[in-house]
């Protein structure tokens, strides 16, 4: 499904997640606050701000990755396609096949290029032909033409760029709805950048992608929408992350109406 992203009323009734006065705490801690956000379907959604915000935290909560922190705790409600991600009847393992994730640090499996692409697939009970599957996975992360003949070759062979395509390669395998992407970046060169950029737009055409960035090139480039996270001391002497606006990428960068989000973008803090 594409919707014009031109019509923000339109985005806002087709989301496919929403989070509605969400806080996320650590033990006594909270760490973000009171975070309302609308994922629209085949948009990109940048995440940006500084170091210590929240928005790593917050992208973890569309999967429920947080619950694999003890002492993490949510409150509020995200919604996945209008039912509660966190209900007691939600199966949190098949939350994280429909929204899968891409980590910060490329980290396939010890195993071969295939095995990293079939395993996954397997254990969430594929049946379908795992040679096609595996093929047109990595067709859709770029990454076929440059390892169709080394398919049997250990995925950790394989450049840092190409690592975090097989990852993206991975994930897709399992049919996720909505992909998530933690500074997939931040860990490669340029070229590669250029390369997970260019497969972040093509891509959406079929999922659903939130990125959290510390690039503002990046974010401008990629992105429909982009969600402006800042942090603010307590009374405790910590810090606690909130969103501060959340636009169309154009209005962010070129006309935020928030004073803070126009000088973390034209880089006068951060």
């Amino acid at each position: 499904m594409n919707y014009d992203k031109s019509t923000p009323d339109l985005i806002a009734q087709k989301a496919v997640l929403k989070a509605k006065s969400v806080s996320v705490y650590y033990g006594s801690t909270r760490a973000v606050r009171d975070v309302n956000i609308d994922i629209p379907y085949n948009q990109v959604v940048a995440f940006i701000g500084p170091s210590g915000c929240g928005k790593s935290t917050m992208l973890r909560c569309f999967n429920r990755m947080n619950d694999l922190v003890a002492s993490a705790r949510v409150e509020g409600e995200i919604t996945f396609h209008g039912e509660n991600l966190y209900a007691p009847t939600v199966d949190p393992v098949e939350t994280r096949r429909r929204i899968g994730m891409v980590f910060q640090r490329p980290n396939p499996f010890p195993k071969s290029i295939y095995e990293n692409i079939a395993f996954g697939a397997r254990i969430n009970g594929y049946r379908g032909n795992m040679d096609e599957l595996v093929e047109d996975s990595l067709r859709k992360a770029a990454l076929w033409d440059e390892v169709k003949d080394k398919l049997k070759e250990s995925g950790l062979a394989l450049s840092g760029g190409q690592q975090q395509r097989l990852c993206i390669a991975r994930a897709i395998a399992i049919a996720p709805e909505v992909i998530l992407m933690d500074e997939p970046c931040s860990a490669l060169d340029p070229i590669s950048t250029l390369k997970v950029e260019e497969l972040i737009q093509e891509l959406k055409q079929q999922y659903t992608i939130v990125i959290v960035t510390h690039n503002m090139q990046q974010a401008s480039r990629v992105s429909d929408r982009t969600a402006f996270y800042n942090a603010e001391p307590t009374a405790s002497g910590g810090k606690v992350g909130y969103l501060v606006e959340y636009d169309r990428t154009e209005i962010i960068f070129q006309n935020p109406s928030q004073e803070k989000t126009q000088e973390y973008v034209s880089g006068r803090f951060g």
